[in-house]
């Protein structure tokens, strides 16, 4: 195949379409072959009825052979388009006893829509498929996502809405440009990044999606400067007489690059380095690790946790210009990861953490009403999960009063609430529920964004997760295996029960009949010759009723996952998530609390040592009260976060005769009493009555 000079593909026309038009985007690329003197636009080769692509790529014409384009050509000359009524109409219309033929352009033109995937369908403008909306909550114009001019929210030919996003509308053609540019590999939602729903829908309402790297990945030394050091002196005060961009090796002059971000850098000399071999950081980089906890030794860290050097807080990303894998090769390699890469949870959750910009975003929240405020203050067009969240709480009764509220806790109340949500289905170890009410209102991204969210910004693990589905987000459905635990349906786990314990074929057959309506929707009928076939059936009923049935729900809560790049560190990091996905935190002891809190008192004041004897008491039973009510009372959560707690938590002793939680500031004030038994008595009384108080407010909403 040989492409035309500039100067002579405008003469020569397409033999199928008969136009000279060369215009990539709207009729595919145009090619010609000089040795048969042969021109074709790609869309319309490629969507020409009774053709198929019988050679190799580089064969004949994009992989069509020469011979059957003549036929093709042929053929069409027998058809009248029914649009421009010429003869030379290779494509016809798929749908059932149509008649109607037309040249690939002028379907464009009467606003025929063409699939370019499968077997390349092509329907006329009577029978071509349609975005069905429900609803419209939409008065007014919006703009187009892509381009930002204004059109009509109502679905048409040249009016496309995202199916995963409702507010995300779009021009066809704007979309088409946005997919040839982008190719398969980075076409997606242009407001929740979703590529799959997105793909399919967009394909099945006929925009091309072309099996190519993204224009800007194939652009020529894109990635130039990547290759090149930094080569800069960022000192308030170089001290080179040649110049802050002077590079000296194996002198007092040569650049010294920081060791976390690489991307600042400072002459020896000026930051008073002996050797090139001394670490030094930026001055943006050091705020960052000495202002945060990570470099401080935890006295509550978790029992798996190990000592990180400074060097692995770096994010671990990988390069962008790796090359692509298939599906089987990804999860292979996940595999591999989960043995190469053993590293603690809290420092992984730490490095998410640098994406929160110091902008912070005020969120009203009913704590009797923990989901709907959630999710209203989510949605909120304002709303960035890379903001630093402020929480205020908003009181139910008629005047709405409004009090500082604690992070932590809004965290850890929404991921109990999520806990026992119809999302979720099954008793302690949990799987996606298939809820029609939480689909319509896109709940499952949602849920997954709501626990993406905690982990980053410090709230509690969810801990509920079963096996399957951690599997399921780490492997893939293709490569997880459900068992019976997972079916919380009584009946369908007896059904499966039935079936593997069947001892003949009587038996076998007659479980079946009787679920006969059952399995034939659902394609798991199958020819069952041997007693052994029934451990096949009930693999196929299981895998039907935990994974498949829930697909979209999974595709959408996998989405949900992605914010702040979540889903992909589970997906590197399996085994350190594990823990925390699917196990509850550890139990809290005596010994936990008494190092977690840092005590802001002298030690000589007597409070003291009636705390950690009430401590002791508390862990042996001896009150009214358990250890997770003590840390609920100080800093709002049952457990420490994976992440640990941030500003640490305190205590101090003042005068006077009840504790006082303040979970803002993760700060315990204790009462200073003159015995042990008035102290235990205060103690007992405030945080039982404060955290009844709490729980009736929540059952009274839930009761109206």
């Amino acid at each position: 195949m040989n492409e035309n000079k500039p100067g002579d593909s405008q003469n020569l026309a397409c033999v199928f379409c008969r136009k000279n038009d060369d215009c990539a985007n709207k009729y595919g690329e145009k090619k010609t072959n000089e040795k048969w003197n042969l021109t074709v636009h790609y869309y319309c080769l490629l969507m020409s009825s009774g053709i198929w692509q019988r050679g190799e790529e580089e064969e004949g014409v994009y992989g069509f052979l020469i011979e059957d384009i003549r036929k093709e050509v042929n053929r069409a000359s027998k058809l009248k388009c029914s649009v421009c009524k010429k003869n030379g109409a290779s494509i016809g219309c798929v749908a059932p006893r149509c008649k109607r033929s037309y040249h690939f352009p002028c379907g464009l033109q009467r606003e025929c829509i063409f699939q370019f995937t499968g077997n390349f369908a092509s329907f006329c403008w009577k029978h071509r498929p349609v975005q069905i909306i429900t609803t419209n909550n939409y008065r007014d114009s919006i703009p187009c996502t892509i381009c930002l001019e204004f059109i009509v929210p109502v679905p048409t030919y040249s009016v496309l809405r995202s199916p995963c996003c409702k507010n995300a509308w779009f021009h066809r053609d704007c979309v088409q440009v946005q997919a040839i540019n982008a190719g398969v590999f980075f076409f997606r939602c242009t407001i929740c990044n979703n590529s799959d729903i997105f793909q399919k829908e967009m394909l099945r309402m006929g925009i091309h999606i072309p099996e190519k790297d993204a224009s800007w990945e194939l652009e020529e030394n894109a990635y130039q400067e990547l290759l090149e050091p930094y080569e800069h002196c960022d000192v308030r005060r170089c001290r080179c007489k040649e110049g802050r961009d002077y590079n000296g090796p194996d002198s007092k002059w040569e650049i010294k690059r920081c060791q976390c971000c690489g991307s600042s850098g400072t002459h020896l000399a000026c930051s008073s380095l002996r050797s090139w071999e001394q670490n030094w950081e930026c001055s943006e980089c050091r705020s960052i690790i000495y202002n945060s906890d990570f470099r401080k030794a935890k006295k509550h860290s978790l029992s798996n946790s190990k000592n990180v050097a400074i060097t692995d807080c770096l994010l671990e990303e990988s390069s962008p210009k790796l090359p692509r894998q298939s599906p089987g090769a990804q999860s292979k390699d996940l595999l591999r990861q989960g043995s190469k890469f053993k590293r603690d949870i809290s420092t992984i959750l730490i490095e998410l953490g640098f994406q929160i910009k110091k902008k912070s975003k005020r969120l009203c929240i009913k704590k009797a009403d923990i989901w709907n405020s959630a999710l209203d203050e989510f949605r909120n067009q304002n709303f960035n999960p890379s903001y630093i969240i402020e929480v205020v709480f908003i009181e139910s009764d008629n005047f709405g009063r409004e009090h500082p509220g604690s992070k932590q806790e809004f965290l850890s109340l929404l991921m109990e609430h999520l806990e026992n949500s119809p999302v979720f289905e099954g008793s302690l170890s949990k799987n996606l529920s298939l809820n029609a009410q939480a689909i319509k209102e896109n709940l499952y991204y949602e849920a997954g964004k709501m626990l993406a969210i905690s982990l980053v910004h410090g709230g509690p693990s969810p801990g509920f997760f079963s096996k399957t589905l951690f599997n399921c987000l780490v492997y893939g459905p293709e490569n997880t295996q459900p068992i019976l635990d997972d079916v919380s349906d009584f009946h369908m786990a007896q059904i499966i029960i039935r079936i593997k314990t069947s001892k003949n074929m009587d038996d076998l057959n007659s479980v079946i009949n009787e679920c006969y309506n059952y399995l034939e929707p659902i394609g798991c009928l199958r020819l069952i010759t041997a007693l052994t076939d029934k451990y096949m059936l009930a693999e196929d009923i299981l895998v039907y009723h935990v994974i498949k049935r829930v697909q979209a729900p999974f595709e959408s809560f996998k989405q949900g996952l992605k914010t702040l790049g979540v889903l992909e560190k589970i997906q590197m990091y399996p085994e350190a998530f594990y823990n925390i996905l699917c196990h509850k935190a550890e139990n809290l002891s005596a010994k936990i609390l008494r190092d977690l809190f840092t005590v802001h008192t002298l030690t000589s004041v007597p409070a003291l040592g009636f705390w950690n004897k009430y401590l002791q008491s508390v862990e042996d039973g001896k009150s009214a009260i358990t250890m997770e009510d003590i840390l609920v009372f100080a800093t709002g959560c049952s457990s420490i976060p994976p992440a640990g707690f941030k500003p640490t938590p305190s205590i101090e002793c003042l005068h006077m005769d009840f504790p006082i939680g303040n979970k803002c500031e993760n700060c315990l004030a204790l009462p200073i009493t003159s015995t042990y038994e008035k102290f235990q008595e205060n103690m007992d009384f405030a945080i039982k009555n404060t955290l009844r108080l709490g729980k009736e407010k929540c059952s009274h909403h839930d009761e109206h």
